[in-house]
């Protein structure tokens, strides 16, 4: 899937459009040419070469390193997402988390997908401030309608806005955030439900400030036991106090009774289909489970993807 790349002209024009700059200056301060020459490592007389083909095709700074093949397209994506701040995974992230679409591919179609629900979820979910704070449950019919996917990406489009964001891996069956954002498992959510004390749970997503995850952890024998304890409705009403942002992700309904529970608890619900793939009946059944639970049905997201 291609992207278009447009760079901001006044921004382009900083330091009077040349590549240098002072090194006590802050990236947003600091001109894409800068930070593009300093990634590359270019010379002095590459720079100059650039600044010429710059001024005579009357283009940006990043168009003409990429004309002289000084530079790619990705330098170019790179050095905007570190002028305005905006997390953008390094390459060797892509090839080792290449699900993560809105980190990976920030100017895509899909990354713009997410971004336009991610501007639903904060007016329906988090932006109503009479409902209280709340976490938003993850939920799906089946195995396979992309739940993980979603609640990874949607986690990070939220994250980029600058909130505390914390994606709960709560699929105690089958749990996968741990392998997309590509972080160690070995001690988790179950862990803190079945009453042990565990250092360091949740961890920090390399590369972006804003974003952190909690994994499984084990995964036990009696996931929706452990899920129905007064101590899960504890944990979430403590993480939802400390971080902006709590997103959960759960088991298939068709594996039991587990995603209604933790919806219950989280207080809010979004629930994914996948097209040409997803049981209407079952999307019914799933939604009338949470009829009569504390669960705001926040939207039904039709996954294409």
């Amino acid at each position: 899937m291609s992207s278009t790349v447009t760079e901001a002209r006044p921004l382009e024009a900083q330091n009077g459009g040349q590549a240098g700059g002072s090194g006590a200056q802050s990236t947003q301060d600091r001109s894409i040419g800068t930070i593009i020459s300093e990634a590359r490592n270019l010379s002095a007389e590459q720079v100059e070469q650039i600044l010429v083909y710059q001024r005579k095709n009357s283009v940006r700074f990043g168009e003409a390193a990429i004309a002289l093949g000084f530079a790619s397209t990705d330098d170019v994506l790179f050095a905007l997402a570190q002028q305005f701040h905006y997390p953008y995974a390094a390459e060797e992230q892509r090839k080792t988390s290449p699900e993560l679409i809105a980190l990976n591919q920030p100017f895509s179609l899909q990354a713009e997908a997410f971004r336009a629900i991610r501007s639903q979820v904060m007016m329906r979910v988090f932006g109503d401030a009479e409902a209280g704070r709340r976490a938003l449950a993850v939920i799906s019919s089946d195995h396979g309608d992309g739940k993980t996917y979603f609640a990874a990406n949607l986690a990070v489009t939220l994250a980029q806005l600058g909130g505390r964001t914390l994606l709960v891996d709560a699929d105690l069956r089958s749990p996968r955030q741990h392998e997309v954002f590509n972080v160690r498992n070995d001690a988790g959510l179950s862990g803190i439900l079945a009453g042990r004390s565990e250092a360091q749970v949740i961890q920090q997503i390399a590369g972006v400030p804003s974003l952190f995850i909690l994994p499984v952890g084990v995964t036990p024998p009696n996931p929706v036991e452990l899920v129905e304890r007064p101590a899960f409705g504890l944990l979430i009403r403590e993480l939802v106090a400390k971080f902006d942002h709590v997103i959960v992700d759960t088991p298939a309904a068709s594996s039991g009774s587990d995603a209604s529970v933790i919806a219950a608890r989280c207080g809010s619900a979004l629930v994914v289909a996948r097209k040409n793939q997803s049981s209407v009946h079952a999307l019914q059944d799933l939604v009338a489970t949470l009829t009569g639970t504390p669960a705001r049905l926040a939207g039904v997201i039709v996954n294409e993807f």
